[in-house]
């Protein structure tokens, strides 16, 4: 598997995963940080792997 569709796949496992989080575990208390902004950040961190995969892969290609 080349880095940029491993980057594409792990962007879209952590998106998903975040969206998870930020639509089902609202009710959920823990001491330290709070599930749903936990959330939002892994759906950011997935976006831009996603875009950096998608860029390595159209570099690599050209």
């Amino acid at each position: 598997m080349s880095k940029a569709r491993g980057n594409v796949l792990e962007g879209i496992v952590t998106f998903v995963i975040g969206l998870g989080l930020w639509l089902f575990a609202g009710d959920v208390e823990v001491p330290v940080v709070t599930l749903t902004k936990v959330g939002i950040v892994m759906m950011c961190v997935g976006g831009v792997l996603v875009a950096a995969g998608l860029w390595q892969g159209a570099r690599s290609k050209g």
